[in-house]
């Protein structure tokens, strides 16, 4: 009898140590996963020179980290699991555009309210990198538009630079890139705005329509279902509501407000994207520095491509 009161007193006092201990491991693994969850700007290093990446970490489940990356090129893909404990992260994918068969292996630490550390490619180059937060970006009020300003002259390239060797012409109002070269971009950069650019492409081109140099707005020879990648999608991150593309050699619009991350998208006078957050820099963008302004950039290497009426209309 006077072991089982014994055991009956001590019965408690083990249920609550057992629940300490509980808390207290909660409490341990608590910072590691406040950490990291979000969504991160990347900037890879090598021999001297930068190129803009993405990170986004999420919680699948209980105790499971997953996510999303973008690398230097090509879409958002996904990361099936990231692994992190003790301030320390990794995870690995297999290649999309990149040249080699091995996968892309990243990682990393934390450092305050940053993230540093190493990438291997799949054709075993090293890069190191650092992530910093991305900006949420959300309006507070809406935007007071100013006074449109036409960005092609119709005569020449006065207000663009080629990111190259230059293969841009601008003759009788339009401006064409007969075969593929450099990238083109304004000189003058913006926040929120509005945008409205007419395109025309051959049979089987692509281009794309960089927002602040940031988000690609896709332009190819689209006869598919919408898609992520088709015209008419933030490439790699949102589609369309319905594929809208007109036949190789016809002239096409887009007309588009972006204010903060969010989104409007008519394209050939039917609205294919209405208010939508774009999560983050997609792939070939020209930097990672998401709270900045940025320029406007048209993709010269994928192949003929023509624009005309050029008219963006900056927020005050």
């Amino acid at each position: 009898m006077k072991s089982l009161t014994s055991l009956k007193f001590l019965l408690p006092i083990l249920v609550l140590v057992s629940v300490s201990t509980s808390i207290s491991a909660q409490a341990e693994q608590k910072p590691d996963s406040v950490s990291i969850a979000g969504r991160w700007d990347v900037t890879l290093y090598r021999d001297g020179k930068t190129f803009p990446s993405w990170l986004q970490v999420m919680h699948s489940g209980h105790n499971t980290w997953v996510g999303e990356w973008v690398a230097i090129v090509g879409s958002a893909r996904p990361v099936s699991k990231i692994n992190y404990s003790g301030g320390k992260i990794s995870f690995s994918m297999p290649p999309q555009w990149e040249e080699g068969a091995g996968d892309l292996k990243v990682e990393g630490r934390v450092e305050g309210d940053s993230l540093v550390g190493t990438i291997i490619y799949p054709d075993g180059s090293n890069y190191t990198w650092t992530g910093v937060r991305a900006p949420v970006l959300r309006a507070t009020k809406p935007p007071v538009w100013g006074k449109p300003i036409r960005l092609f002259n119709g005569n020449n390239l006065k207000g663009w630079h080629a990111t190259g060797e230059n293969q841009w012409i601008a003759r009788n109002g339009i401006l064409s890139s007969p075969k593929s070269g450099a990238n083109l971009v304004t000189d003058s950069k913006f926040k929120d705005f509005k945008l409205h650019i007419e395109f025309r492409y051959p049979k089987g081109s692509n281009s794309g329509v960089y927002l602040r140099g940031r988000y690609e707005l896709q332009i190819m020879d689209s006869g598919k279902e919408p898609s992520p990648v088709e015209l008419g999608s933030v490439y790699g991150f949102i589609s369309p509501s319905e594929q809208v593309a007109k036949k190789p050699g016809e002239w096409q619009s887009y007309d588009i407000t972006l204010v903060g991350r969010m989104l409007t998208v008519v394209a050939n006078g039917k609205t294919i994207i209405c208010n939508q957050e774009i999560p983050g820099i997609t792939g070939g963008a020209l930097d990672s520095k998401e709270e900045a302004p940025g320029p406007i950039l048209l993709q010269g290497d994928h192949g003929p491509i023509e624009y005309k009426n050029i008219l963006i209309t900056p927020a005050r």
